[in-house]
């Protein structure tokens, strides 16, 4: 499934190829966020031209079992052949989605009661049905069902979350043994909060289990960025090399190379989506605010030749600031391209540089400019 290519010789940097039922994965890689079977506002194909060359997008378990639901996905056979994708898809096990619900469900060791944020019916999610879910969907990668503990908590209620977490972690790897799809591969998900003891005892644990890969979750839900990257410095150096690390959910530009240097192969987020949708677009130099009057009449383009989508050229500031202002699809969806483009150009870059030995100085440069001097505040 997974073979190391290059290690980085000045960080824990890595480059290599995942090899999944529906295609080869260059990594480190950043895999846009399609929560319900799309990623907003972008066509399939636009994902896979050449331009962008998009070889994962991620899918999310909870929304897609409460819609379309798995009685529809059985019927297409799959979610690929719903929504016209042929390369890999990695789904979530919603683990975090029932997290955001907290006052909507019940924990036990049996698993999750919640109530569903659309009408309210009863829910249920076990270790079992998570995957059962998942087969429907016929995700590349699937992850197991966890808990994501808040931030901040208690020791104790990070120990009994981690404990829950593993003995799902083992029933999941039972179902695993008994019914495995052909091409399905499945990750662990490395819990513990901000206790780098936990943290250490989840991968202990879980590599025992001997998942296809391993995931460090419960990241960005609020704790401070240190934290953030203690937890993935205390658990990817206890990851076997061999296997893939995939950090869930993350994040900034700057912090996604902060996570490569640590040994982390894959990552996904909502950003690069969610803020082109409020106006707001990635660039080098840090992030630019197009709803701010400054723009207004400005003549300068959103980037240079080469640095955005090849859609979003020769559109000056000025107009895109217009059609943000006034709800414009086109607005909307040209942003959209520019961030994600931004975000796999910058992963083919990383790659790059570890392939020829200059990765450090590359994140060291990249960094120093998009915190330096950013264009907004």
């Amino acid at each position: 499934m997974f073979t190391l290519l290059k290690s980085d010789t000045e960080t824990a940097a890595r480059r290599g190829r995942l090899e999944l039922a529906h295609g080869e994965v260059e990594t480190p890689a950043f895999m846009p966020v399609g929560t319900r079977g799309t990623v907003k506002s972008v066509h399939p194909q636009e994902l896979t031209d050449p331009t962008l060359d998009c070889r994962i997008i991620l899918g999310n378990t909870y929304h897609l079992y409460l819609r379309p639901g798995t009685e529809v996905l059985d019927e297409f056979g799959g979610l690929h052949n719903f929504m016209q994708w042929d390369r890999p898809i990695l789904t979530d096990s919603g683990g975090y989605q029932v997290f955001s619900l907290s006052k909507l469900r019940k924990i036990t060791e049996d698993g999750v009661r919640f109530q569903s944020h659309i009408d309210g019916s009863p829910l249920f999610l076990t270790p079992e049905s998570v995957l059962e879910i998942q087969r429907s969907i016929g995700s590349d990668i699937c992850m197991i069902l966890d808990e994501c503990p808040p931030y901040p908590c208690e020791r104790d209620y990070a120990e009994n979350s981690l404990a829950l977490t593993q003995k799902w972690a083992v029933k999941a790897r039972e179902w695993i043994e008994k019914h495995r799809p052909p091409g399905q591969r499945y990750f662990g998900i490395v819990q513990g909060a901000c206790y780098p003891e936990l943290r250490e005892k989840a991968a202990r644990d879980l590599v025992d289990l001997d998942f296809d890969g391993y995931a460090i979750g419960g990241l960005s839900v609020g704790e401070p960025v240190p934290d953030m990257l203690k937890a993935v410095d205390v658990a990817a150096p206890i990851l076997p090399e061999t296997k893939p690390r995939y950090a869930m959910g993350l994040g900034q530009p700057d912090q996604l190379l902060e996570l490569v240097s640590r040994g982390v192969d894959m990552f996904d987020c909502v950003l690069p989506t969610r803020v082109a949708r409020n106006g707001t677009a990635y660039t080098p130099e840090g992030t630019i605010n197009l709803k701010n009057a400054k723009w207004e009449k400005s003549r300068e383009l959103l980037a240079p030749h080469g640095e955005t989508h090849p859609l979003c050229e020769g559109f000056t500031r000025g107009y895109l600031r217009h059609l943000i202002k006034n709800d414009e699809i086109l607005g909307l969806r040209l942003l959209t391209l520019h961030n994600v483009t931004f975000y796999l150009h910058l992963m083919k870059r990383v790659r790059g540089a570890i392939e020829a030995g200059t990765f450090a100085e590359f994140k060291a440069d990249f960094i120093s400019r998009y915190r330096g001097e950013r264009i907004d505040a």
